[in-house]
């Protein structure tokens, strides 16, 4: 009798022991499902999503994500028909890259955890008045803010004989808004006179461009989605008018620029990245974790423009290689 009922006791501790076991590798092998909504095509854009789906993927495994990766080509509204998407679908966590992806994301969940990039200014984006520095909603992420003030010290430092400075953005895009309220201040402070140029689309960029060229003696232009995916077309007015523009991050300036104090997207998306898993696997809350900041900046040229323009750089910038653009 007191062999059987110790029998009976080693098979339930058995049993109990791979119960557990399984439970363990169920958790461990759980697929989530990530929606990745991101604004636009282009190359800031393109290495933060890059960034965020390296980190996220080597945190939790190949085999345990489900990437659902989604490009709203610049519009809003499929932004929001996106992420209401991911919504229907039980997505488990979403990525919004760029501030129209995020505020779309926003408006379609307030329970889904929202993990965002590429936003200059949350406050602004979130329509937040009391910032402490988290959202205190279903929201966290990381801010591609650049460093304005030293972005206008660059301007002064290459173009030391410009009077006015033009800026150009798109009017639909309030972290461009928000940049360019505080880098004229910063020129102003500099001595410069400053002029905004906005358009309202892609289709408004070769006229405000070549009105800008006309009127002044530098172009500042800030991290800027719409710019950003057409900057062929500034460059085709602004280089034969040889008008320097200094930009707010690295593919703008590639694509038009001559120079730039720029931040790593892919770094902000793979911090970005991080910043999901603690979500994901160990249920951090996305409205306590703090909204984090871009840290390495590294100031970059383009050789061939600053050359034609008769621009000397100094030897601590980076040459950018623009032969595959």
């Amino acid at each position: 009798m007191k062999k059987t009922v110790k029998r009976v006791v080693a098979l339930c501790l058995a049993a109990a022991l791979i119960a557990v076991a399984f439970a363990g590798c169920s958790s461990q092998s759980k697929k989530y499902k990530v929606g990745i909504c991101q604004l636009v095509q282009h190359d800031a854009l393109d290495a933060a999503t890059k960034g965020f789906k390296d980190a996220l993927t080597e945190k939790l495994g190949a085999d345990n994500i489900e990437f659902s990766e989604q490009n709203a080509g610049g519009d809003s509204a499929t932004c929001a028909t996106i992420t209401n998407q991911f919504v229907a679908n039980g997505s488990d966590l979403i990525f919004a890259n760029a501030t129209a992806a995020l505020q779309a994301a926003m408006a379609s969940t307030t329970t889904i955890p929202i993990v965002a990039t590429s936003i200059t200014d949350y406050a602004s984006a979130l329509d937040i008045s009391d910032w402490t520095g988290k959202t205190g909603i279903n929201v966290t992420g990381t801010s591609d803010l650049a460093p304005l003030a030293e972005q206008a010290q660059m301007i002064k430092e290459l173009c030391p004989n410009a009077k006015t400075v033009g800026i150009l953005y798109c009017s639909a895009e309030s972290n461009s808004k928000y940049q360019a309220d505080v880098i004229t201040t910063e020129l102003n402070n500099l001595g410069f006179e400053v002029n905004v140029y906005t358009c309202a689309d892609t289709n408004e960029i070769a006229q405000i461009t070549t009105r800008a060229c006309a009127e002044v003696d530098a172009i500042y232009i800030p991290t800027d989605n719409t710019i950003a995916s057409a900057t062929s077309a500034v460059n085709e007015i602004a280089e034969p008018a040889g008008i320097p523009i200094i930009a707010g991050e690295e593919g703008i300036c590639k694509g038009c620029g001559i120079a730039t104090l720029s931040i790593s997207y892919y770094s902000i998306g793979q911090k970005a990245g991080e910043m999901a898993a603690e979500i994901l696997l160990n249920g951090a809350d996305p409205a306590d974790m703090e909204i984090e900041y871009a840290t390495d900046l590294t100031k970059k040229y383009v050789p061939e423009r600053a050359k034609a323009l008769g621009i000397t750089i100094p030897s601590d910038y980076e040459a950018i290689d623009t032969s595959e653009s």
